[in-house]
């Protein structure tokens, strides 16, 4: 007699566990989703056609889905934004809300949909998971009621969280997290009244979640990873690839290898918006990464990861930061400095006019020191040492302290800090 549906999930699922427990490594997946945005409206739209649009978006993740579990992935990260994309007000997004329970509840949306409010995406998201085995996470909004007694509540008697979920292999909801540190363009969403600092624990280690704009602040990152001590990091995020920010590949890569975690980043996908890379990022480099800004395809990844990385003989040993800092041989200031605009921020630039030696660079409090050695450079590439010590932002004002280098786009220095693509020289 052929075993029943439950009955062969449950054993599925077992045997995947145990796979996972008999094994120190584990394999991840995360998918580069060009996300099929809503049409632009100062109105909301029916449910129905919110759902529509959800849906199509489902489709292309489900896809991924199955195919990174056919190849035997554990978990797979989807993209903030990945499942409605961000063309709204706060009145316009309300139709894609759903309400969110705490994971405490013990939930499996797919196969108990009606125990709460409906919640179409969360059930479709849990049957995901469950049935291709794989633990799902993916960003979608969270809405809240609240009333007067609440003095913190919105006029229009609701909070609205950018969320984060993840569904396990049987399609429970285990983990759900309201990002705290919202981009300044964010204003469809608020934010929760005190940062949250979601973990979760697996066969194949602990687990932290956090949404995009968030890696940049104390609170969760380096809580999750310093005083929680997870062992990955998930990451949804719409990250786009302007200065001064790193490139998603190069600034994600560097927080996994000076955090000492495994960092799963899946990136939306709008060449338009310079949104591109994604990765599966460890203490000792990338394992695989994406960028691609000619195309507007999609792209799934996967890499077999270290579980416990500290726990690894090749860990990268831990450095007092703080010390080092205080005690670095101070190099002599550069005379000859200048000022610099970075988009809005005016940075305190300093040319390398050598082919090696020590650079030191200051703005306010902030210096910056670089010993370096280069290699293979043209005449025609200039680069530059630059510090920022102030204010960024235009809505939002936050105190940034930025080291960087440079390639000036000409000769001229006057064009140091315009976006340039190609270099040469090797550093």
């Amino acid at each position: 007699m052929l075993p029943s549906q439950p009955l062969l999930h449950a054993a599925v699922f077992a045997l995947a566990v145990l796979q996972a427990l008999a094994s120190d490594t584990f394999t991840a997946a995360v998918y580069e989703h060009a996300v099929i945005l809503p049409d632009a409206t100062d109105e909301p739209v029916s449910p129905d056609d919110a759902l529509a649009l959800m849906n199509k978006n489902m489709d292309v993740l489900e896809g991924a889905i199955k195919e990174a579990a056919q190849q035997g992935a554990h978990i797979i990260v989807t993209p903030e934004d990945g499942i409605y994309g961000w063309r709204f007000t706060r009145g316009t997004i309300y139709p894609y809300l759903e309400d969110i329970p705490d994971p405490a509840v013990n939930w499996i949306p797919c196969t108990d949909p009606t125990r709460f409010a409906p919640a179409p995406v969360q059930e479709r998201l849990s049957c995901m998971a469950r049935n291709n085995s794989i633990y799902v996470v993916a960003n979608i909004g969270d809405k809240k009621p609240c009333n007067s007694s609440d003095a913190g509540c919105p006029s229009d008697g609701r909070y609205q969280y950018n969320t984060d979920v993840v569904f396990d292999p049987e399609g429970k909801l285990v983990a759900r997290y309201h990002k705290y540190n919202l981009f300044m363009s964010e204003t469809q969403f608020n934010y929760p009244k005190e940062p949250e600092a979601v973990t979760f624990e697996t066969p194949f280690g602990k687990f932290g979640i956090f949404t995009c704009f968030d890696i940049l602040f104390r609170e969760p990152a380096v809580v999750l990873v310093s005083e929680l001590q997870v062992d990955t990091v998930l990451f949804p995020t719409a990250w786009m690839n302007v200065l001064p920010f790193l490139t998603a590949v190069e600034f994600h890569s560097a927080w996994a290898m000076g955090m000492g975690v495994n960092l799963l980043s899946a990136n939306t996908h709008n060449i338009s918006l310079a949104m591109t890379g994604d990765g599966l990022f460890t203490p000792e480099g990338p394992a695989a990464y994406h960028y691609d800004s000619g195309t507007e395809e999609g792209c799934l990844l996967l890499a077999e990861l270290s579980a416990h990385p500290r726990l690894s003989p090749t860990y990268p040993p831990a450095v007092n930061w703080s010390s080092f800092a205080t005690s670095i041989k101070k190099f002599p200031g550069e005379k000859d400095t200048f000022l610099g605009a970075v988009r809005r921020d005016v940075f305190t630039f300093s040319e390398l006019r050598h082919k090696a030696g020590n650079y030191t660079v200051c703005q306010g409090d902030l210096c910056c020191h670089l010993i370096y050695r280069m290699a293979n450079k043209s005449k025609d590439e200039v680069y530059v040492l630059g510090a920022f010590d102030g204010l960024h932002g235009s809505l939002i004002k936050y105190h940034w302290q930025i080291c960087t280098l440079l390639k000036c786009k000409s000769t001229d220095l006057n064009t140091c800090g315009q976006p340039v693509e190609t270099a040469q020289t090797k550093f």
